[in-house]
């Protein structure tokens, strides 16, 4: 072989290591202490929008088979989760030693108020949503109140948000209003400020009675080991009051499955592409999250 052909297969071989190392480096990176999210849907208005992105921050909780990434690409047929990087990781629920929720590595408990990114087993689909309940505590909504082991939590009121009612984000979804205006009119959503048992306070909005069926519910006692979730858009999340199951609930979510937590807005676009420029908002790029 000519030294100009060995040349450029060293060359072909460098590059392609190089490659690789990046590709193991950023795998490593994800795995260990940030992984991207964006924001698909409407459930966490106006904490979050459609269009938010942002590094869900892995290290605040520990480790699961769920901190593993996962890769879906629907045009071209890819779909592999969590757990099939790091399904030995997971825990048997009917074995002997099964901890109540899953195991994690250098575990913590998340706080009420805490925005979390957790994995539904059922389809592997990756969700957004705040914590409002800890293990064995007793959950209800009354009259679209949060009550927390009996109690209702503080309300105020804090004015209305107030959007276009236009598509919004790559799946075009219309926004959710207290009533229909006309295209590009005001869409709008009565806004209040949620103070939980612990001090944390953030907003929560309404857009009238019964919109989903869960603004009176039973008492949901959350089982050890276990978090329960809620949109802070109430009337159009798809949470912890409805079972787990695709393109219904969240039910209640084991330890294990928890990412990680969400702490701050990195760039947002309101356009159906992070691309079109002039659809980004500059206001939420490194936006805290509360």
């Amino acid at each position: 072989m000519s030294e100009e052909k060995s040349g450029v297969l060293a060359s072909v071989v460098e590059t392609v290591k190089t490659i690789v190392y990046a590709l193991l480096i950023a795998g490593l990176f994800r795995t260990l202490f940030f992984q991207p999210f964006w924001i698909p849907s409407g459930s966490m208005k106006d904490t979050l929008l459609i269009g938010d992105f942002l590094f869900v921050n892995k290290m605040a909780y520990g480790y699961s088979y769920a901190s593993c990434p996962s890769i879906r690409v629907a045009a071209l047929g890819i779909d592999i989760g969590a757990d099939d990087f790091c399904g030995f990781l997971q825990s048997d629920p009917d074995g002997p030693e099964a901890e109540p929720g899953g195991s994690r590595i250098f575990g913590s408990m998340p706080e009420r108020g805490d925005v979390v990114v957790f994995r539904r087993q059922v389809d592997g689909i990756d969700l957004i949503k705040r914590v409002v309940g800890l293990p064995g505590d007793r959950i209800q909504m009354v009259d679209g109140v949060l009550n927390i082991n009996g109690e209702p939590v503080q309300l105020e009121e804090a004015g209305q948000f107030v959007e276009a009612y236009l598509p919004q984000g790559p799946q075009r979804q219309m926004p959710n209003c207290i009533s229909r205006p006309a295209p590009g009119g005001d869409c709008v959503s009565d806004r209040y400020i949620e103070t939980l048992p612990n001090g944390a306070s953030h907003a929560v909005l309404d857009t009238g009675p019964e919109v989903n069926g869960a603004d009176d519910t039973g008492i949901y006692t959350v089982p050890e080991g276990h978090l329960f979730m809620m949109g802070d858009n109430r009337d159009h999340s798809a949470d912890s009051r409805f079972p787990a199951g695709p393109r219904s609930g969240a039910g209640y979510v084991p330890l294990e499955d928890v990412v990680g937590r969400a702490d701050r807005v990195i760039f947002s676009s309101a356009g159906a592409s992070m691309l079109a420029f002039w659809t980004w908002r500059s206001d939420r790029f490194f936006h805290r999250i509360e």
